[in-house]
């Protein structure tokens, strides 16, 4: 009974394997046409591209200031000094 219990354990992790190389292969498939297509877009519209990507630096530098405004004022709140 031990010996059955583990050819089914030996059978199932083998299925969910497989699953899982299967399902890794399709991701690698969807990111490579992605990619493909990003590409072709960029080179087709690059001034686009260029403003999407100056707006996407735009906001990324700007939660990164936020983030830093906020944890220098929770860190000064209680002295009774104004941060400039």
């Amino acid at each position: 009974m031990a010996n059955a219990a583990q050819s089914n354990a030996e059978q199932n992790s083998e299925t969910l394997a497989d699953r899982a190389r299967d399902a890794a292969h399709g991701a690698q498939a969807r990111v490579s046409s992605a990619t493909s297509a990003t590409v072709d877009a960029a080179k087709s519209r690059p001034y686009a591209a260029a403003g999407i990507v100056a707006g996407a630096i735009a906001a990324i530098g700007g939660a990164a200031y936020a983030a830093t405004r906020m944890s220098n004022s929770s860190t000064d709140q209680g002295t009774g000094k104004t941060k400039h």
